[in-house]
């Protein structure tokens, strides 16, 4: 590249012999077909991403090429011929061919498909591919995070997605300077075309003494050929400059995109057959032309129709193979025994027919790798091994809807659209999208099912976008999350132990079954987890378990004890690394009520009358909502004794409320309380 830069800056400065501009403009023809086909072949405009630079300095070249051949022209002019090489030559006879004005109006032609039409709208959808890409980014970026946060991917895919958004507007925006360049090639073409044109005259009849009918013969052939060589390799970077920006950033061979999509269905070739056939019948028409061409389009809507038709037949008998394919006879009829028994499924998905596509690797579908993440990713944050997830197909169920079982009872169900991508409202976007209209399945959020086509806009005005199987995975993975508790069996736990064992053996010994039963052991370990506590430092709970059990063997105390040993990780989950800690406490009427009642052994069951714990939930929701658009957790801060009772309590409610204890705060957190409820409740 440094060497036909220098190159480039010799041929402006110093003289260049025509054979030597033969072979230069050669070679930016060359050059030009090979960028051409280079840009048909890539999948993605990203796997060209240095073509802007080739546009610079292919523009740069064709530059030094005109002012070395001009420099030529009207030194050599008036000798005629190949007086500027054969290449010039050549072009100038093809497009002249003995006439001046039509050679002359030719050239102009070139030049204004170049600047007005191509040149013009690739530029324009350069700068509005740049403006909407910057816009997407930030929506680009928080669909990465989304995924990894969710386990759908790791994190070098999720770094390789970055580079792939930022080298996107990288490219987007240097395609936008580059059409620059372009246009204004286009333009110097025609100053040049003058220059030369007014200048051979000048030179032909002031110096050599030419009339102006040989000057206007020999310097016309010149100038235009040099000014054809130099369109040519021109319009074809600005045709593989429109091809670049005009292509879809997805990974598909752009003859095969054509071909899928412009010939998918043979009602477009059958019905202009009919309008051809209709024009060719109709008197002085060209009839050979119009019905020849009928003709063809029919053949190809035939010849596609066929294919279809044999693509369904090849599917429905695939099917009806699999449908009857003979099961072993068994030479005798067993008895009935415990094999004919199902187990229910831990964990199940079932889904409709139109929805079998994205479970199955074969024809491309993501859902079970989706799911696998998913089930990594809770694994390692729960800390157990979440059980495996039993797929299969329903035909009760609607064409694009899906269920998740718990235990064999539905936790979930909803509907998605595979062809379709889900736009998700995370709370402020700029503008209305057209599709069908939903809740996020997952969170409840204001969605919409958007086509493909649609993706770039709605990540530039702020939505989040999904596909399909993302929705489902995201979905199970709230529900699991939810439902973690009914997941830990005593199959987990005795997991959990063997795992501590080869690490702390003694202290296994110590606690079960020697202190502590296995069915109060995972009683405990279902109570962290339905408050969202994670059990990945399993040893500190089974080491806060060894010394409370000397006191109490109720699964609700040892629970309140191991949440104090856990202190640190429930809060820093709750509110992270953060020194200050809000929180809403309750007034000390109702926290001494709610004592009172504890210490009556009234703890399994709410002493607030209805329309009083109606009023409580009124004013924690309310408390809860300030919080979060403030983009704070809501915090409860109550006594120990009363924190079991308000945990129920709040489970349920609208918004997610963490209830903790005044012995669960580190030393090292500083509280503050930002709201007091249940004043006006008792008063």
């Amino acid at each position: 590249m440094p060497l036909l830069l220098l190159v480039i800056l010799a041929m402006v400065t110093l003289p260049v012999p025509p054979f030597l501009l033969d072979v230069f403009f050669t070679f930016n023809i060359a050059l030009s077909i090979v960028v051409l086909l280079v840009c048909v072949y890539s999948e993605r405009p990203l796997d060209f991403a240095i073509f802007p630079t080739i546009i610079l300095v292919a523009t740069l070249m064709r530059l030094a090429l005109n002012v070395a051949s001009t420099r030529v022209v009207l030194l050599y002019g008036h000798e005629g011929g190949d007086a500027a090489g054969k290449v010039i030559e050549a072009f100038g006879e093809v497009v002249v061919g003995g006439n001046y004005v039509v050679g002359f109006v030719v050239f102009l032609i070139l030049i204004i498909i170049n600047f007005v039409v191509v040149t013009k709208g690739a530029g324009r959808i350069s700068e509005v591919s740049a403006r909407f890409t910057l816009d997407a980014m930030p929506g680009k970026q928080m669909a990465i995070d989304a995924d990894l946060n969710a386990g759908l991917i790791g994190q070098e895919e999720a770094k390789q997605r970055r580079e792939d958004v930022t080298q996107e507007a990288d490219f987007y925006g240097s395609m936008d300077g580059a059409s620059k360049f372009v246009r204004g090639d286009a333009v110097a073409g025609i100053l040049i075309l003058v220059i030369n044109l007014l200048g051979g005259l000048a030179i032909g009849m002031l110096q050599h003494d030419l009339d102006f009918e040989t000057a206007m013969r020999f310097y016309s052939l010149l100038t235009i050929g040099d000014g054809l060589v130099a369109q040519v390799p021109s319009l074809l970077l600005s045709t593989a400059a429109a091809i670049m920006v005009t292509r879809q950033n997805v990974s598909h061979d752009m003859g095969k995109q054509v071909v899928s999509q412009m010939f998918a269905s043979p009602k477009a070739l059958a019905v202009a057959c009919g309008v051809m056939t209709v024009m060719g019948i109709i008197p002085g028409m060209p009839h050979f032309a119009f019905l020849s061409l009928a003709a063809l389009a029919g053949g190809g809507a035939w010849w596609i129709l066929k294919l279809q038709q044999k693509k369904v037949q090849a599917e429905v008998e695939q099917a009806q193979q699999e449908a009857e394919m003979p099961q072993e006879e068994e030479s005798e009829k067993r008895e009935l025994d415990w094999d004919d028994v199902m187990p229910v499924d831990m964990v199940g998905l079932e889904v409709g027919y139109r929805l079998i596509p994205m479970v199955d690797k074969m024809q491309g579908g993501q859902l079970l790798s989706r799911i696998k993440g998913v089930r990594k990713k809770l694994s390692q944050d729960l800390g157990f091994l979440v059980p495996s997830v039993h797929i299969r197909d329903n035909l009760d169920l609607l064409p694009g809807a899906y269920r998740i079982t718990l235990m064999g009872v539905i936790v979930g169900e909803s509907e998605v659209y595979p062809d379709r991508e889900l736009a998700i409202n995370p709370g402020q976007v700029f503008g209305k999208l057209q599709g069908v209209e939903v809740k996020d399945p997952a969170f409840g959020l204001e969605a919409v099912w958007i086509e493909q086509s649609q993706k770039e806009q709605a990540q530039s005005l702020g939505y989040t976008v999904v596909d399909a199987s993302t929705v489902v995975a995201t979905h199970m993975n709230q529900l699991l999350q939810t439902h973690a508790h009914e997941l830990l069996g005593h199959e987990e736990v005795q997991q959990l132990l063997d795992m501590l064992t080869k690490t702390s053996p003694k202290l296994v010994d110590e606690l079960v079954p020697a202190k502590l039963s296995f069915s109060i052991l995972l009683k405990v370990l279902q109570n962290l987890l339905m408050e969202q506590v994670p059990l990945k430092d399993f040893r500190t709970i089974a080491e806060s378990l060894a010394d409370a059990v000397n006191r109490t063997q109720d699964p609700l105390a040892l629970t309140a004890a191991v949440r104090v040993s856990l202190s640190r990780l429930i809060v820093q989950n709750i509110n992270g690394a953060e020194s200050e800690l809000p929180v809403i406490t309750l007034a000390p009427q109702l926290e001494q009520l709610l004592l009172n009642s504890v210490q009556q052994g009234q703890e399994n069951g709410l002493v607030l009358e209805p329309g009083m714990a109606e009023r409580l939930q009124s004013s924690l929701s309310e408390a809860a909502t300030q919080q979060e658009m403030m983009g704070r957790p809501s915090v409860l801060l109550v006594a120990a004794p009363v924190r079991p009772l308000m945990a129920k309590f709040v489970r349920y409610g609208e918004h997610q409320i963490n209830v903790l204890s005044y012995q669960e705060i580190p030393e090292n957190k500083k509280v503050t309380i930002v709201a007091t409820v249940g004043g006006e409740e008792v008063a």
